[in-house]
């Protein structure tokens, strides 16, 4: 199915039910962090009735423990650092996007602003910052498969120079292939966070950082339409389901 969209400044056609990869890890024990065992998946018992067809009944009816920072691809809204614990489902309104997947050098402790804006100035000059209002941080780039667990492994962070000079960009929608833009343990500065979101990030519950995602190998550094799902979650964070689309 081939339809063109009318986005801010420029037009865009796609074949929209064949999306050109899914960046989402599930809500399993796919990839976790935050010191957080795997997601709970487990029967109701009413009495001697239980919610699970292999146990002898009609129907699966299982609750689920999960944590939406730890467990899988997640969004969240500025809720995150705020007082207020605004919802990204109440905030969260434009779905698609222009983004642009950027791959800048990353050393074993962080991407420093000088290598993430040679990156961002090569991709200037390709043309693929044009009319794009979201960019994706591909870090983990020597292999095809998402690490398991993330915890006590110090992942590469970013500069917080990187979260405010894209919000002087009008940048919207971070998303990084890490658990955080800031390192795993900073004594709860989140610097690269609050750089993002800006000195009032109740003013900024519009704008999204999306974390844990999976930038497979066959995604290029480019511009690609995307169309970030984010579960209907009264949360800071929910789990997400980002979709790219190259651009006919």
């Amino acid at each position: 199915m081939r339809i063109s969209l009318s986005l801010p400044n420029t037009e865009v056609a796609v074949e929209l039910n064949a999306p050109f990869a899914d960046l989402s890890m599930a809500v399993s024990d796919v990839a976790r962090a935050w010191y957080i065992d795997a997601p709970k998946y487990e029967p109701v018992v009413f009495g001697d009735w239980t919610g699970s067809v292999a146990a002898g009944n009609g129907v699966n009816f299982f609750n689920v423990h999960f944590n939406p920072h730890a467990h899988g691809t997640h969004t969240e809204t500025a809720g995150h650092i705020s007082v207020e614990r605004y919802s990204v489902n109440t905030h969260f309104k434009t779905p698609f996007a222009l983004l642009a997947v950027l791959s800048p050098k990353v050393d074993e402790e962080k991407m420093h602003f000088a290598d993430f804006k040679t990156a961002w100035d090569r991709a200037e000059a390709a043309g693929h910052l044009e009319g794009v209002t979201a960019v994706a941080l591909h870090t983990d780039y020597s292999r095809d498969l998402p690490t398991r667990e993330y915890s006590n492994t110090d992942w590469p962070y970013l500069d917080a120079e990187i979260g405010a000079f894209l919000r002087a960009q009008g940048i919207d929608h971070l998303m990084i292939d890490q658990p955080s833009v800031d390192k795993e343990e900073d004594g709860g500065a989140l610097a690269c966070h609050k750089s993002f979101w800006g000195p009032q990030p109740e003013l900024s519950l519009h704008r999204t950082i999306t974390e844990l995602i999976h930038i497979p190998m066959h995604v290029k550094d480019g511009r690609y339409l995307l169309n970030l799902q984010v579960a209907p979650l009264e949360n800071d964070a929910a789990p997400s389901r980002p979709l790219l689309y190259e651009l006919l």
